[in-house]
């Protein structure tokens, strides 16, 4: 896999949570719209609001629950990815980073042995280089 096959997790994630603070600000909004009781006929250029929300709420759900199936598929192919390494080291800094998101420095801490930061990147990137 490549840095960037490995990385479309974490994009993912984001754009799942974006989504669901979307739906969220959607939600709200649909439930903040008063409808017109009053009787009188609707004027030209006046829109259903709530019906708006509904059909943008709806889209969004769908988009949601396709980016989940994504997310998921990534996962599993990401651990696929991961059992299928040798070494031990190289194992746990692929699911250090790319599943769950660490920076270098705290992979760094993690696995210890006075490893750096910017050695342990420069050796996962040669690995994966060469596989």
């Amino acid at each position: 896999m490549t840095k960037k096959e490995l990385s479309q997790l974490y994009y993912l994630k984001k754009e799942i949570k974006e989504q669901q603070r979307r739906l969220k600000e959607l939600e709200i909004l649909a439930t903040n719209c008063t409808a017109n009781v009053t009787g009188l006929p609707n004027g030209t250029g006046v829109s259903d609001k709530i019906a708006n929300y509904a059909t943008e709420i709806a889209d969004l759900k769908s988009l949601l629950d396709l980016n989940l199936k994504k997310c998921f598929y990534e996962l599993n192919r990401l651990d696929r990815f991961i059992q299928s390494i040798d070494d031990a080291f190289i194992r746990q800094t692929v699911l250090y980073r790319f599943e769950k998101n660490m920076s270098w420095s705290q992979i760094a801490r993690m696995l210890g042995g006075n490893n750096k930061p910017e050695s342990i990147r420069k050796k996962l990137y040669r690995y994966l280089k060469k596989n």
